[in-house]
């Protein structure tokens, strides 16, 4: 198992895209942040984004809709249901729309505290979405995917007792009652990160031949306490719950300049969505915790 710092190094060594990154535009918002997005996925011949919503100095997120209205300009979705979620994903499972995200609230043995659990919503449109299921208080970054034979994998990230800082599970229901907060706890690890090294799943992407593309994330903190983020990938065998080829994908220096949340949230670079297109692949991220870009990248899960 290699350490962030190794996965670094060997990604600096490779040859990187030249394509410029994008920075696309949201209005319908103005006075607020947009970052921490899905990919821009299609829906009923409308190109779309969620992404979280906030004041610069303030963690109170909405998951808002918005629609390409023109290239790289999107508009906030009117009508549409706000969703007070931090770090929207959006998949297709089982015939439904899920959109998933992480609800804050108030700790429930002191006021001064927050507390935090992964929600999903579903229906077969996005107009129409009720609750499917909330995941353990504590838990960040669950996803669901829909596998080969109809089941639905589960992807985890338990912190404390069992993750430490973040850690990856990942268990396999056969329907979405099944998805359950004590399914999500008992969710079996994956050897992935060290002690001192946290990380999650963003997305997962069912490739053909049966296996699992994970666009993930990989994070550690510097003595200062300076975050670093950074997006990651691998190839996960839910049969043999083999996990191959991980490898960070980017860095901040690879991205436009910009502002960040606060200073320690600089070099923060959280995996949003990816899109899939042959040899190449778009990577949406957030940068610093305060705005949406995308970049070409090669498909990572080439070759693996």
């Amino acid at each position: 198992m290699n350490s962030i710092w190794e996965l670094l190094e060997t990604h600096e060594k490779k040859q990187k895209s030249n394509t410029p990154a994008v920075r696309p535009t949201f209005r319908g918002v103005e006075g607020y942040d947009v970052y921490n997005p899905t990919k821009a996925f299609d829906y009923k011949g409308k190109k779309m984004i969620c992404a979280r919503v906030e004041k610069r100095d303030s963690e109170n997120s909405q998951a808002v809709f918005f629609e390409e209205v023109k290239t790289d300009v999107y508009q906030a979705v009117e009508g549409w249901q706000r969703f007070p979620l931090q770090d929207p994903c959006i998949a297709k499972v089982c015939g439904h729309y899920v959109l998933g995200g992480t609800e804050v609230f108030p700790h429930p043995e002191n006021p001064d505290w927050v507390c935090w659990h992964t929600v999903f919503y579903y229906g077969t449109d996005l107009e129409n979405m009720s609750k499917l299921a909330e995941g353990p208080d504590g838990m960040k970054d669950v996803r669901l995917v829909e596998l080969a034979d109809g089941r639905i994998g589960i992807f985890t990230r338990p912190q404390g007792a069992k993750g430490g800082r973040g850690k990856i599970g990942f268990t396999i229901v056969s329907s979405f009652e099944e998805v359950t907060a004590q399914t999500m706890q008992d969710a079996p690890l994956l050897p992935l990160f060290g002690e001192e090294e946290w990380g999650g799943v963003n997305e997962a992407v069912l490739l053909s031949d049966n296996r699992i593309g994970v666009l993930g994330h990989i994070a550690c903190f510097e003595p200062d306490e300076v975050r670093h983020y950074y997006p990651m990938s691998f190839v996960f065998d839910p049969q043999s719950r083999e996990c191959t080829g991980l490898q960070i994908l980017a860095e901040r220096k690879e991205f436009l300049p910009g502002p960040s949340k606060r200073p320690d949230l600089e070099d923060v670079l959280f995996s949003g969505g990816i899109t899939l297109m042959g040899e190449d692949a778009l990577l949406y991220v957030g940068v610093s915790d305060c705005e949406v870009q995308y970049k070409t990248i090669r498909n990572p899960f080439l070759d693996i």
